[in-house]
């Protein structure tokens, strides 16, 4: 079962350099048949597979395919804690 939401760790070509997007999970299903997240702006699309796969969608024009990228779960909130997401 895959994780309502994400981290995704975009690295440069040394790795040094990191950027974190959280993800959600969406209802639509990508070309591998795996669930599609997407940020809150909804520029960063992936889609992630069941052994934490990424593969990063383009959602308009002029977008460079990310070289490294890795996806870390994230616990999914709690129903019952009020403060949860």
């Amino acid at each position: 079962m895959n994780p309502l939401r994400y981290e995704l760790v975009f690295s440069d070509s040394t790795g040094s350099a990191q950027d974190v997007v959280i993800v959600e999970r969406t209802q639509l299903t990508g070309s591998g048949g795996h669930p599609v997240y997407t940020d809150a702006t909804g520029i960063i699309r992936a889609e992630i597979s069941d052994q934490d796969e990424v593969r990063v969608l383009a959602s308009g024009g002029h977008q460079e395919p990310a070289q490294t990228v890795r996806a870390r779960p994230l616990p999914d909130a709690d129903p019952a804690d009020p403060a949860a997401p």
